[in-house]
């Protein structure tokens, strides 16, 4: 089931038991869990009926000692562990407490709802206590938006809430945001807080309200390199030099990274009608992916995608002698990839 699947029916009050929510995207295990904390009890079955527990400050015994409970003047009690990743799970042996573990969730109580929030990384599927919850509970595992799915993801989401926005302006955003789901929606709801639904969210809007340059972001050092435009590239270089927190190095490299991937695979698509859908991206990006190509053969992309895990290492502190700042790393980066 998908996370809108899962509140669609919560909504409808068909109810498990136990929820299991984990994977290493936390903006899907944040919204159902939210979802249930807000709206499963009203405000006066909640003051008796709901309980939060924090994985790093609780233990099983502590859950499920909760969980045994029966709800006072409402049908159901709802339980949540937050940071369930961090829980004291127990062990999983023949021994008194795997056992009393493992048998409530082979037979939880059915007027406790608990929800497990399990973040940033996927539960052992091996142990028996995920078994058993698959089978009297609900597994949901939030796995990371893929980079070419991005866009649709942003478009989406925006046409849910009422307001539109176009291509170059999404493509923008997926660019400059990465792919933490969290952050991308914040952003967009900052965004919303400052354009009516009638108007289309266009480059500019974004660029004026997310804090992108308009001028000097990676989706134009992307445009400037594939152009091989030393002096545009330095501009944008030493911006990003003068203002790291806006522009973080990993992030410009990640992006970098991504684009210059697709450019050795835009040089293997055997018919370039279908570069887009082979790409993921929209059609009005191949024509800056054909002015690339032209100007970087397979052989020179391939030496850029090692100069790019070359500076990685270096911009992590590995490989690279002396203390070496950030923005001098990128411009000597991006002399090596121009020359």
């Amino acid at each position: 089931m998908t996370a809108a699947e899962i509140i669609k029916d919560i909504k409808a009050r068909k109810f498990k038991p136990v929820y299991l929510l984990h994977g290493e995207e936390s903006y899907y295990i944040d919204q159902v869990t939210d979802y249930i904390e807000d709206k499963l009890l009203n405000d006066a079955e909640k003051g008796f009926n709901q309980t939060v527990l924090y994985g790093k400050d609780t233990d099983m015994a502590t859950v499920l000692g909760a969980a045994k409970r029966y709800p006072m003047m409402s049908d159901y009690q709802v339980v949540i562990v937050k940071e369930a990743q961090d829980l004291k799970w127990g062990k999983e042996d023949s021994s008194k407490e795997g056992e009393f573990v493992l048998n409530y969730f082979e037979k939880p109580l059915p007027s406790t709802i608990l929800v497990l929030a399990y973040k940033y990384a996927n539960f052992d599927k091996r142990k028996k206590i995920y078994k058993a919850i698959n089978k009297s509970g609900l597994i949901f595992q939030s796995d990371p938006v893929r980079d070419y799915k991005l866009v649709p993801w942003i478009e989406e989401f925006i046409k849910e809430k009422g307001y539109k926005i176009d291509q170059q302006a999404s493509a923008l955003m997926a660019e400059y945001l990465g792919t933490d789901l969290s952050k991308i929606a914040n952003e967009i709801e900052k965004l919303m807080l400052n354009v009516s639904k009638e108007v289309t969210i266009n480059t500019d809007l974004v660029q004026r309200n997310i804090g992108i340059s308009k001028e000097y972001n990676v989706f134009e050092l992307q445009k400037a390199l594939a152009i091989r435009d030393v002096l545009k590239c330095n501009k944008i270089i030493n911006y990003f030099a003068s203002n790291p927190k806006a522009n973080p190095t990993v992030m410009v490299l990640a992006n970098l990274g991504g684009y210059f991937t697709k450019l050795l695979k835009y040089h293997y698509i055997p018919n370039k009608a279908d570069a887009a859908s082979a790409l993921g991206v929209p059609p009005f990006f191949i024509k800056d992916y054909e002015v690339a190509a032209r100007n970087y053969n397979t052989g020179k992309v391939f030496q850029v995608i090692g100069l790019l895990r070359e500076y990685d290492l270096k911009s992590k502190g590995l490989d690279s002698t002396g203390n070496v700042d950030d923005g001098e790393l990128l411009k000597e980066l991006v002399f090596k990839i121009v020359h």
